[in-house]
């Protein structure tokens, strides 16, 4: 099980400290090399301001401002035929841009193609909504503001979709610990029992990689079994059982394991 370390500024840290670590890029096509997006493209020209457009693993990727994004999804649907907006979300680059990357995934089925819309807004600014254009964008949107904080204008139900109402934070942000902060640690005791029982029952314990053998499973180890439902709140724990990696009887072709044979290695070789 690997060490747990903090996670105080993990947007500056890098997951990788290889010095010969190059972060893999997917190599990008400019977009007339398909005959399907230069039309599509040359189209988009004509009615919007293009930032920038190229062709990334068989799929055309177009940034444009934010405050288009309606009327240019509204015009690949009608006038392009990208008849699907399958996909839409934020990516957190806070940190970096002082922002987010928003990016809407459209289909065309009568063209077999897929395009995908990305534009920036910094941190606070809101986006309008394309609710009106694609239905399925009401829970796509909850989420990105749930879970991003991403303030959506002219949504129809504007509320969190997977979190409490008042839930702190945001947790897909970079910057939100992994196993929640402190107003995550005490929410069901604060909610269910109140703030005056924080002493009685302690704060909930939600790192994935804390094993507590007294726990209401009782987690059993090896050599060292905890019976589910046994009292072991003086402290006392069961007699060592000896270790049997078998049932009884056992399968002829496998060697027993004998404990006193077992060897624990303090190194790897």
């Amino acid at each position: 099980m690997r060490k747990y370390t903090p996670k105080n500024d993990v947007q500056a840290k890098s997951y990788f400290n290889d010095r010969f670590f190059v972060a893999p890029e997917t190599p990008k096509r400019d977009s007339s090399e398909d005959e399907i997006y230069a039309k599509d493209i040359e189209q988009l020209r004509d009615k919007f301001e293009i930032l920038n457009d190229y062709i990334e693993v068989e799929e055309l990727v177009i940034y444009i401002n934010p405050e288009d994004n309606i009327n240019v999804i509204t015009f690949l649907r009608d006038a392009l035929n990208y008849e699907q907006l399958m996909e839409l979300s934020a990516i957190d680059y806070i940190a970096d841009r002082g922002g987010f990357e928003i990016f809407y995934e459209m289909l065309s089925l009568s063209k077999r193609k897929r395009l995908r819309i990305k534009t920036f807004i910094r941190q606070k600014q809101p986006i309008e909504s394309v609710y009106n254009v694609f239905r399925m964008a009401s829970w796509a949107e909850r989420e990105m503001y749930d879970m991003y904080g991403v303030k959506i204008l002219n949504h129809p139900n504007m509320k969190r979709i997977i979190m409490p109402d008042d839930w702190y934070d945001h947790p897909l942000r970079k910057t939100y610990p992994l196993t929640g902060d402190e107003a995550a640690n005490w929410y069901e005791v604060d909610k269910i029992f109140g703030k005056e029982y924080r002493d009685v029952i302690g704060p909930e314990i939600r790192d994935c990689a804390n094993v507590d053998r007294y726990d209401t499973e009782r987690f059993s180890r090896l050599g060292h079994e905890v019976p589910k439902g046994v009292d072991i709140t003086d402290g006392k724990e069961p007699e060592h059982t000896p270790l049997a990696y078998q049932e009884e009887g056992g399968i002829p072709i496998i060697k027993k394991l004998h404990e006193d044979d077992s060897v624990t290695i303090k190194e790897r070789r």
